[in-house]
This record gives structure tokens, C-alpha cells and sequence, in this order.
């Protein structure tokens, strides 16, 4: 699992936000993407928050365990099944992860090579040496600057072998059945890119088009879906905060917001090197991996995309972050309806050109000039 904690204001009450008929509940979900899930939701009464929050929640875990490829469970063929069959037979699947695997393929082919589901092996290397030593935002409990001395970084050949599994045209899939195949015995998938952002996405959609929610915030992780606008009479726009990579929890001025953008309606996620790492002989190694090099990205502290839909942002935040910035930048340039904001690994920070409006601080002083 990949992405920071964005930060949004006002809402993380328990209940907050008075509006004129209803007040805005605020629940936070625990078993969801290995991240704290917050959703904020507009209702008449506590009890009334409690029962379209309940349902949203058994939406998203149903997502959550689709998209698993660590346990299975009763009654579903997830992706673990798919990983489990690599080699030995087709596996028929729902249509949420058959659509999600086969927009991953088609994005890869078409947009950018940076994500590739089908490097699960590599994954799983560095996943294991990073166990039971990972710190970060999302490891807050911890010290994030604690080093074991038993942590060790993968060997290269490992990872070089495990990496010879990886080619996308081995995912053999069966529109019509439904069905997908690993021809390679040796291959797994991981959708831990795009799996969360296509999850919150295909929420976003739940509360709007079948609980008839006109206003709402969900934030898994770094990656935020806003529905509509704002219930309050006073406020225009929601309001996210992009966290500093350099302050996790919040300094001496009561803020750990580098910047924020102001907007509605639309989806804000962000890739970072700071929410999932350990650290080995001095050195901090995160989990969001290039392709190229088998080893974590080196261009960024972090990037964040604004765009309408989740599940593309999800995957346009990782391509962008394992991209070096000229090559992203003019990616970036080239799409309709995105935005990205970059801290460097120098802490200045570039953003593309839609961006200036969005945002509340407008850090010009740190901008590069362009």
C-alpha cells in the first residue's frame, strides 16, 4: 500500500460543520488499506450518520478484500486467488476486479510504464525485508527515525530475478468469462498503486449516485475524493492540506501544512517517501519502487494530482512520482483535466500552471521560475 496523509480542515470533528438542516458526522475507518480512513458525510441525526456510514464501510471493506492479495476469504476469489492460481488455471472474478486489472494493462500500455501490476514479486521482496521494521506517517506510534540493526536491503539479483516475471501480456484475460490467468507460474500481481484510489473512487460514486449524498469527503491515506461542495453557508470550496514532508505530526505553530488547495467535486492524491520506510544503515528506503532500477524513487519528496476521478489519480500520482520531474512535467502538460504539485528533494516546489488557482498559499517565494 502507497500514499500520505493529506490533511483537510474543518471536518475532523466528531460532529462539526453546522450547516442549515444538517450537520456534517465525521467516522474514521481502521480495517480499510492498511491506512486510517476517514469519511465525512452530511445527516440529520447521529443516528442517521451511523446507518449511511455503516454502509459505506461494508462497501469499502468488500473493496479491501477484493483487492487483497496477502489473505483470502470465504465465499470470494480475490487477487491473492488470481496469485495463487499463476501458472495452473483461469480464475473468474468480479467485475470490480476485473475492470480495475484491465485499466491498469491498458494505462500501463498507453500512459506510462512507471506502474506495472504485474511486479508483485518484486514487491514482495522488499515488502519482506521492510517487515517489522517500517516507520512513517502511517506508522506515527513508532520512532520514525529508528534504525534496526538487523534490516538489511534485498540483494540486487533477487530482485533482478523476480523481475524477469513481471511482463504485463503474461495477464491473460477473458472478457466474456470474466476470468484471468497468470501464464507465468512465477508471476503475482500487486495493485497496491491504484487499488485504494479505485476503491475511494467507486465510493465517491456509491454515496453520490445510490445514497443521493450531494456533499461528502472521503480520505483513505493520501488519497481524497471530494463529493460536491461544502454544506456550510460560509465556506465555497473544501480545503486540503498537503502535508510537510518534514513535519509529520504538528510543530510548535500547530501546522504540518506545507500548502493547500481550495476545490470541489474533484479527487486529490498524493504520492510520497515518507509515509512507508525503513531506514538501513542511515539511509531511508520507501516502498513506491522504480521499475527501471528495482529500487525506491529518488527524484521527489512528493507529488500530488489533482483530477476528477480517484482511481486515475491513484495511478497518475506514483507514474509522476517515479518519472524525473522535466519528463513528469511534460506528461503532466499533455493531459486534460490534471494537475501536479511536486515538493523536490530540495524542498522547493513546482506545480503546473492550473495549480496557481487552486491553491490557498500560493508559495511563489519557493515556485520554481518557470
Amino acid at each position: 500500500m502507497k500514499k500520505i496523509i493529506l490533511l483537510f480542515t474543518c471536518l475532523l470533528s466528531l460532529v462539526a460543520c453546522q450547516g442549515e438542516k444538517r450537520d456534517m458526522y465525521t467516522v474514521q475507518f481502521y480495517d480499510l488499506f492498511d491506512t486510517v480512513t476517514t469519511v465525512a458525510i452530511p445527516a440529520k441525526s447521529q443516528e442517521e450518520a451511523k446507518d449511511l456510514s455503516d454502509q459505506i464501510h461494508e462497501k469499502f471493506l468488500h473493496y479491501h478484500k477484493l483487492y487483497d492479495g496477502y489473505h483470502t476469504y470465504p465465499g470470494m476469489d480475490n487477487l491473492k486467488t488470481i496469485n495463487d492460481q499463476a501458472g495452473k488455471s483461469p480464475v473468474k472474478v468480479e467485475d470490480a476486479l476485473f475492470d480495475l486489472i484491465q485499466e491498469s494493462i491498458h494505462r500501463y500500455k498507453t500512459q506510462s510504464k512507471e506502474v506495472n501490476i504485474a511486479m508483485g514479486s518484486v514487491l514482495k521482496i522488499w515488502s519482506d525485508y521492510r517487515d517489522g521494521f517500517e516507520a512513517g506517517a502511517d506508522f506515527q506510534d513508532q520512532d520514525l527515525n529508528k534504525e534496526h540493526k538487523q534490516a538489511q536491503l534485498p540483494p540486487m539479483d533477487q530482485l533482478q530475478e523476480a523481475a524477469k516475471h513481471s511482463n504485463v501480456d503474461d495477464i491473460i484475460l477473458n472478457p466474456e468469462e470474466k476470468t484471468v490467468f497468470l501464464k507465468d507460474p512465477k508471476m503475482a500481481l500487486d495493485l497496491g498503486a491504484v487499488a485504494k484510489g479505485y476503491a475511494t473512487e467507486k465510493i465517491g460514486q456509491y454515496i453520490e449516485e445510490d445514497l443521493k449524498i450531494d456533499s461528502a469527503l472521503i480520505s483513505a491515506g493520501g488519497n481524497v475524493r471530494l463529493v460536491g461542495q461544502p454544506i456550510e453557508k460560509d465556506r465555497k470550496t473544501f480545503v486540503i492540506g498537503i502535508q510537510n514532508p518534514d513535519v509529520l505530526s504538528e510543530d510548535s505553530q500547530g501546522s504540518n501544512v506545507l500548502d493547500a488547495i481550495k476545490t470541489n467535486d474533484v479527487s486529490i492524491v498524493t504520492s510520497g517517501d515518507y509515509q512507508r520506510y525503513y531506514i538501513v544503515e542511515g539511509k531511508k528506503y520507501h516502498h513506491l519502487i522504480d521499475p527501471k532500477t528495482l529500487m525506491p524513487g529518488d527524484y521527489f519528496r512528493a507529488v500530488t494530482v489533482v483530477t476528477k476521478d480517484s482511481g486515475y489519480a491513484d495511478f497518475l500520482s506514483t507514474a509522476v512520482f517515479l518519472m524525473p520531474y522535466e519528463e513528469g512535467r511534460k506528461f503532466v502538460d499533455g493531459l486534460d483535466g490534471v494537475e501536479a504539485y511536486w515538493i523536490m528533494k530540495d524542498g522547493q516546489i513546482h506545480y503546473t500552471d492550473g495549480m496557481d488557482s487552486l491553491l490557498t498559499y500560493h508559495r511563489k517565494n519557493i515556485k520554481e521560475a518557470e
